[in-house]
């Protein structure tokens, strides 16, 4: 081994140890908060984070990436609670378990069958769609939860109708808890002090957030007066344990793991869970300093090994997140360690200090799960898809809205439906749609990737298949789009990302200059009428 490898080796354990740790202090109050919404126990978020940094670490191939629970999928989970358990909480706990486990299975299976990177073919203004409807309802339900009121509704629009009435009537402690907290995440990241960068947020609001309820004594049940006004704290507003983590262990329930209700629940943690899993680590790949490409078809198999164990011992889905694996690139991060680290760090503070855990105010937690809320349902990204197209615009929106009135299924499948009708209409037959090729010709100089057929989402894995049968050391390649008669923002968006990883080669897009653009975004989807006045 030579002395600069010597060298290298601690510089990037430290590295990795230091970004495990900090993002294990974002991702502890994370995690209780999304298992709160959820209808699981706190400490199953918890649980689910220790399996997937201390397990799924060494199975994927993600090397940035942090495991863990995501607020992506608490509309799913809670909705298997409430409709499983049919009134009964803890019911609906252990056959949302169950269907857990089926949905890890499933996910193998996609991961076998090499599934996963069908992923990369979702527009992507459907999957912002989505998880902007997610965000709608997170926030929609734990404004509530801030203000220390408990609403009457249980749809996702009684229970907007409902915030004026919340805030007449909230619990002005909890009130002040959960708007502190707010704006400490707010605010916090707007800091430009050094030490401000390198603390991160959630922290502040716990060392805040648990001040204040002691100071509030919100540990005992007692009546308080303020304006005129009673009101009661107590012991149910902070986060309720168990007294280890051994004793928070539960066992899934499969008696009614096959009927429609969990099917669908089954199909959608499976699906849902698998896509925004890819997103993420592609994502995160984009982002990795060594420009590493991982295997998203192991990447899966680890998160469903992930989810396997998790759901038989009582823990929340999980998946590749990238809030988290973003601040663990940010802080350092080389390798896997950190995730291991991560996973470590929550083993050993929920092992040794539980007690701590059960100061944390539920109205800080509330706050940090609207201010996730608020970024899934950001106003920006809809003016960031209007710039890229009216057609786009319209894929969020229709697939946001459908969510919001039904559920997350079918919003996903009438964006995906609407996406295929409006290429039908821009002069896409189904044949050319859905059996697109790309021809690969050796010129010498430069390899040529010709499309044939339609420029389309379906065709997105054969160039990235094309692509990787390119020899690195290629200094040009030129992807040659001449013949084809339309070319959506899917595909522009995957050229992007498929070339991410080849810094050494220029990649020219040619042929789609010709085409009518929906706006000038070098990204917007193009098609065969004559240039001209953007749709």
């Amino acid at each position: 081994m030579s002395t600069a490898t010597q060298g290298a080796q601690p510089s990037t354990l430290a590295r990795d140890v230091r970004s495990g740790f900090l993002v294990f202090l974002i991702a502890l109050p994370l995690c209780l908060g999304i298992a709160l919404a959820s209808g699981f126990p706190p400490v199953a978020g918890v649980l689910t984070a220790i399996i997937g940094g201390c397990v799924c670490s060494w199975l994927g191939s993600a090397r940035l990436t942090i495991k863990g629970p995501a607020a992506g999928l608490i509309v799913i989970a809670i909705g298997a609670v409430l409709e499983l358990g049919q009134g009964d909480m803890q019911l609906g706990y252990h056959r949302a378990l169950a269907v857990g486990v089926v949905a890890a299975l499933v996910q193998l299976a996609f991961a076998s069958f090499r599934v996963a990177t069908l992923g990369i073919t979702m527009s992507r203004s459907v999957v912002h769609g989505m998880l902007a409807a997610i965000g709608i309802i997170i926030m929609a339900k734990q404004a509530h939860v801030l203000m220390g009121v408990k609403p009457e509704g249980k749809e996702i629009f009684e229970l907007i109708a409902e915030l004026p009435h919340s805030l007449v009537h909230a619990n002005p402690e909890i009130l002040l808890v959960g708007v502190l907290s707010l704006l400490i995440l707010v605010l916090w990241p707007r800091l430009r002090f050094g030490w401000a960068k390198v603390i991160p947020a959630p922290l502040v609001v716990l060392a805040v957030a648990i001040p204040l309820s002691a100071a509030f004594h919100l540990g005992a049940a007692h009546v308080y007066y303020f304006g005129g006004h009673e009101y009661q704290v107590g012991p149910h507003y902070l986060v309720q344990l168990p007294g280890n983590l051994l004793s928070s262990i539960a066992f899934p329930d499969f008696s009614v793991v096959f009927s429609p209700a969990s099917l669908k629940y089954i199909v959608m943690f499976a699906l849902v869970g698998t896509i925004e899993s890819t997103l993420s680590v592609v994502a995160v790949d984009a982002i990795d300093p060594e420009k590493r490409q991982a295997d998203l078809n192991r990447d899966l198999r680890a998160v469903a090994i992930g989810n396997l164990i998790a759901a038989s011992i009582g823990g929340l889905p999980m998946i590749s997140e990238i809030v988290r694996s973003k601040a663990n690139v940010d802080a350092g991060a080389t390798s896997v360690r950190a995730n291991f680290v991560h996973g470590l760090c929550l083993l050993v503070f929920v092992a040794l200090a539980p007690g701590l855990l059960g100061l944390i105010p539920l109205a800080a937690l509330g706050a940090m799960l609207v201010y996730t809320g608020s970024r899934l349902a950001s106003p920006n990204e809809l003016v960031h898809v209007r710039h890229i197209g009216l057609d786009q615009a319209a894929l969020f929106l229709t697939t946001m809205l459908v969510t919001l009135f039904t559920d997350l299924l079918i919003g996903v499948a009438c964006g995906l439906v609407l996406k295929i009708v409006l290429h039908m209409l821009r002069g896409a037959t189904p044949g050319k749609l859905f059996r697109s090729r790309v021809e690969v010709i050796d010129e010498g100089d430069a390899i040529r990737l010709r499309v044939h057929g339609v420029a389309a989402f379906p065709c997105v894995l054969a160039l990235r298949r094309a692509l990787q049968s390119v020899p690195i050391e290629t200094t040009r390649v030129v992807i040659d789009l001449t013949d084809v008669p339309l070319v959506d923002h899917t595909f522009l968006a995957g050229i992007h990302a498929a070339t991410i990883d080849r810094p050494d080669t220029r990649v020219d897009v040619i042929g789609h200059e010709t085409l009518r653009a929906a706006s000038p975004h070098p990204h917007a989807a193009r098609w065969g009428r004559p240039a001209g006045k953007s749709a």
